[in-house]
């Protein structure tokens, strides 16, 4: 537990399942005010109304700028400002190249780059008031190596990797900015992808033998919100179990 995460004010995208509700309770338990966004209206109810800890939410598609906006707009209202953004929403599709449509590549981009380009924007102009801030992106290893049928999707974090260095260097010293980049998690997302076959093929891949919980990634957010990692920023944060070491 972090002792400084009590009463920071904490903002989750794509918080209404997976890696993303996983944090928003995390934060709870630290003490956090917690706004979650999510796209899901029927998701993020439920998780309100099972979770009364979280201060708010707002149903929101991050691809939008009118209703990202709209979503900040009611941050301010709920939590008076702004202190932590974790921009996770994401979608993923499993897709050969040349059947990718551009309407499919072009919805993966929108919600995996432009979404969190959005969601930073409003961010830091919210945190610029207290010249103090910490955003983290949920990236992935697929955005620092190729794999096949994922073009889109390796693209997106690929580009979210380098905008949250950018980022880390236009507002340093002031603000924090740190790209995760989970491997392989046990999420909805990944479940839906891929069949017990072949999640049983990918463990044997992977040097610990298993893939992330959600649980393990929101502890990641958690440490690096808080002053334990004062000095990581405009960094790529590998948590794979190993994948990448190979």
């Amino acid at each position: 537990m972090y002792p400084d995460l009590k009463g920071k004010r904490v903002v989750i995208t794509g918080a209404a399942s997976g890696i993303g509700l996983a944090t928003a309770k995390r934060f709870v338990e630290e003490g956090s005010r917690v706004f979650i966004i999510d796209v899901n209206e029927q998701g993020l109810k439920k998780v309100l109304r099972e979770n009364p800890g979280i201060s708010g939410g707002a149903v929101a598609d991050v691809s939008s700028p009118d209703q990202v906006s709209k979503a900040f707009s009611e941050v301010e209202r709920t939590l008076g400002g702004l202190d932590v953004l974790i921009a996770n929403a994401g979608i993923s599709y499993r897709t050969p190249f040349l059947k990718i449509s551009y309407e499919e590549w072009k919805r993966v981009i929108d919600v995996n780059l432009t979404g969190p380009f959005l969601c930073a924007k409003e961010a830091i102009r919210m945190m610029e008031k207290q010249r103090e801030g910490v955003i983290l992106f949920t990236a992935s290893t697929n955005g620092m190596r190729g794999h096949p049928y994922y073009a889109h999707y390796n693209a997106s974090k690929a580009g979210l990797i380098l905008l949250a260095k950018t980022l880390a260097l236009e507002f340093a010293p002031w603000l924090k900015v740190v790209a995760v980049c989970p491997g392989y998690v046990l999420t909805p997302m990944q479940l839906a992808e891929y069949t017990p076959e072949m999640i049983e093929e990918v463990n044997k891949t992977i040097p610990i033998g298993r893939h992330a919980s959600p649980e393990e990634i929101a502890a990641l957010f958690a440490f690096l919100a808080s002053k334990e990692s004062s000095y990581i920023t405009g960094s790529c944060v590998v948590i794979d179990g190993g994948e990448t070491a190979r």
